[in-house]
């Protein structure tokens, strides 16, 4: 049976080169004037992501349903030419589009039942791919080899090969060879070994099939494969393919695959917006054309800002207990393959950066096992154990308990394992060049895998006390100095007063200091002191100076003595572009994120030019010797008030305000270096107690200083000169420092008539 089998494909051999001919000419005949313009070929432009990155060129963001990276024929390496033609069509320089030979032998094979082969060329499979299905009929080869042909005849053998390598699906969302590089490696094509190479050049036969990533024994096979036809083809020697067939295995993502070498920078709100922005220009087309968006973001800054707020909020998961359990999973499917299943069982649960999950496989007082995703095992126990412990207890509720099965998130510290919780608490972080706007750094949340609101720039929250410089700046444009003396004791008003209801206001503290100067008052945060500067510039004036000067909403920002104490409504954006008035000197700045557009060859899109503070007299809203003094008052918040901590820093020239609302539901720092502002804000999503002593010098000033810490390294301190126009005089009550007043002012007597213009007090 099997000589008559053979004796048939030999037969059938001889003639088929005549009826093949035969019938691609009478196919020819009918079909040719039908096939499709190569138009999408001859001006090839593949669909390339969008890009967003730092103003330092690391890459934050990819947003487009194929990642892609256009990559010259001139720029591929010879070796990955060679492995591609070795693995796919090792006769492409010689055949005119279909390789007759290879066709025949294929179609022996598939006769035979040795194999199933195509005989598809390169050429061949650029027609398929622009052009055809990829359904098994006469009439679809016939029209791929008629394409194949044609497309010889408009276009070079390199162009051809060019389209191909940038075309091509490799699987992992990669198209083209340059991108399936970053995706299965983190490289680009010239960093590639050898064995990486040709673990590529083996993905087209079938990306799903031959993924390192889903199925690395079965793509080991097929690189093997790919190595030794080079081998057989004299395209590399015998040294090379032995140690390339030795070459572990090395993904950057993956079961087995080993983490990158270089960090990811964390700045997806940043993208976000950048990709908005975009859209907004560019709608559909954002995403296929390859344009690049250059952000104002620095790599040192975003790093620092982002752990500095996620250490923050760790810390305060820590000082509040641990909650338990995240979930459970059904341990009892365990079996001989217990790695695998664990695997599955580990898949829902997402890591958050640092914060892995893992399955508690044992647990007692005394020692808790847990699984990794990855398969790596772990052991926590002595102190390690002191934060989760209640939920180790046999009291522990049964719905929170760690026991076998339960889900739990385990970081590695310096003190090896440590069981944390993700924290329910948020937080914003945002800084900026106050000369031009420029953001600095960006974090809008914890974690944007999680909760995608970007609280830094939607977040509307109140400010509280993070908000009396703006009141006290209005007051000294009034004609109040930083040593005019305002009584620091209790205020009560009745339902008449205030129109609503009765109001009685107090201190943080609960206390009450007497008659003290506004110095004095914005470093110790006294409230009474703030409604009492309100009342005497009057809350209409107040309202129309914070939102002209400043550019709050005046509709969120009422014409109350409630505005004093920031019983408005405010985001850390907003506040970080009003500080930034008084660390530049006076000017309006508009905060922005994208510096520029780029199209696929480097061509400018748009781009952002905005001036400097200082270059345009118009964008001028503080009096230079308002700011001057509010600089002097705000420095000493730093130096002797309530945010003392960031005295740590050893520098003299930063300034700031804590801000910590009614019944501790928004905690703030916002703070500035001349070339530097920045704000933090930790609060609930829905507002609700932080807990008792949560105050913004608390809880959001250590976020401001571990980033300051970082920021300014290396930079010398910067001072302002006191401008023309202000007279020094002796200070009337307390002595901190010098005092000043506007020389137009100078006739007047402040204590006394401050004195006079307080509300009634009880």
């Amino acid at each position: 049976m099997r000589h008559r089998l053979l004796a048939i494909c030999l037969s059938t051999a001889l003639g088929l080169p005549l009826l093949g001919a035969a019938a691609i000419a009478v196919a020819a005949s009918f079909a040719w004037p039908k096939l499709p313009s190569l138009e999408a070929i001859d001006d090839y432009k593949p669909h390339i992501p969008l890009r967003i990155y730092t103003a330092d060129g690391v890459l934050i963001g990819e947003f487009g349903e194929e990642r892609r990276t256009f990559v010259a024929i001139r720029d591929v390496p010879d070796n990955l030419k060679f492995a591609i033609l070795s693995a796919e069509d090792d006769r492409f320089f010689e055949h005119g589009g279909v390789d007759f030979a290879g066709l025949l032998r294929a179609t022996l094979l598939n006769l035979v039942g040795a194999s199933k082969q195509g005989g598809s060329t390169i050429t061949m499979q650029v027609a398929r791919n622009f052009y055809l299905s990829r359904e098994k009929t006469l009439s679809r080869k016939l029209y791929e080899i008629l394409l194949s042909l044609k497309i010889e005849h408009s276009l070079s053998k390199e162009q051809i090969l060019e389209v191909y390598i940038n075309q091509i699906y490799l699987g992992q969302r990669a198209y083209g060879f340059a991108a399936a590089a970053q995706a299965y490696y983190g490289k680009p094509l010239e960093k590639l070994s050898l064995a990486e190479t040709a673990m590529l050049a083996g993905l087209p036969k079938a990306p799903s099939k031959y993924n390192p990533v889903v199925n690395p024994e079965r793509a080991t096979t097929r690189q093997h494969y790919v190595l030794r036809r080079m081998h057989e083809l004299g395209r590399i020697d015998d040294q090379a393919l032995e140690l390339a067939i030795k070459e572990p295995l090395r993904l950057v993502q993956g079961k087995n695959a080993v983490a990158s070498t270089t960090p990811q920078l964390h700045a997806e709100f940043v993208a976000e917006m950048a990709r908005q922005l975009a859209y907004e220009q560019f709608k559909e087309e954002t995403y296929t054309s390859g344009i690049r968006v250059i952000t104002t973001i620095t790599k040192t800054d975003q790093q620092a800002a982002y752990e500095a707020l996620r250490r923050s909020l760790i810390d305060y998961e820590r000082r509040h207990g641990y909650r338990g359990a995240e979930a459970y999973v059904d341990l009892s499917r365990l079996k001989d393959d217990a790695d695998d299943t664990l695997e599955d069982l580990i898949e829902p649960f997402h890591d958050l950066d640092e914060m892995r999950a893992a399955i508690v496989t044992e647990a007692s007082r005394q020692k808790v096992s847990a699984y990794l995703r990855g398969g790596e095992n772990i052991t926590i126990s002595g102190d390690a154990l002191k934060f989760p412990s209640p939920m180790l207890a046999e009291n522990a509720p049964q719905q929170k308990r760690i026991v076998p099965g339960a889900v739990i998130r385990v970081v590695k510290g310096n003190k090896g394992w440590q069981i944390i919780q993700p924290p329910e608490v948020e937080s914003a972080f945002v800084s900026l060049d106050p000369h031009d706007g420029a953001i600095r750094a960006l974090v809008g949340g914890f974690d944007f895998n999680r909760n995608k609101f970007n609280h830094a720039t939607l977040a509307w929250r109140q400010p509280g006390s993070s908000f009396k410089p703006f009141i006290f700046s209005a007051a000294i444009d009034k004609g109040y100095t930083p040593g005019s003396v305002f009584d620091d004791a209790p205020l009560s008003f009745s339902s008449e007063a205030t129109g609503s209801q009765a109001w009685n206001p107090g201190n943080y503290d609960g206390k009450y200091d007497g008659p003290m100067s506004l110095r004095t008052a914005l470093a110790k945060s006294k409230n009474m002191v703030a409604i009492r500067v309100l009342h005497a510039i009057t809350p209409a004036y107040g309202q129309d100076y914070v939102t002209s000067r400043f550019g709050f909403d005046p509709a969120k920002n009422p014409p109350y003595l409630t505005l004093a104490l920031g019983s408005g409504a405010v985001t850390p954006w907003q506040m970080a572009a009003a500080y930034a008035t008084f660390a530049n000197g006076g000017y309006r700045i508009r905060p922005y994120v994208v510096k520029e557009m780029l199209d696929n060859n480097g061509k400018i899109l748009a781009k952002v030019d905005p001036p400097e503070a200082g270059s345009d007299e118009s964008e001028r809203v503080l009096d230079p010797r308002n700011v001057y003094l509010m600089d002097m008052m705000m420095k000493d918040v730093v130096r002797r008030g309530t945010a003392g901590k960031a005295m740590a820093l050893g520098r003299s020239d930063l300034a700031g305000k804590t801000g910590t609302t009614n019944e501790y539901v928004d905690a703030w720092f916002c703070g500035y270096q001349p070339s530097l502002v920045g704000v933090a804000w930790v609060g609930f999503d829905q507002p609700k107690r932080l807990g008792s002593g949560e105050t913004g010098g608390a809880l959001a000033l250590p976020i401001w200083i571990d980033y300051m810490r970082q920021a300014l390294k290396n930079k010398p301190e910067q001072h302002m000169v006191p401008p023309p126009g202000l007279v020094e005089v002796k200070p009337s009550f307390d002595r901190e420092g010098p005092d000043y007043i506007y020389e137009e002012h100078l006739p007047r007597n402040p204590p006394e008539e401050e004195q006079s213009a307080a509300p009634p007090s009880s």
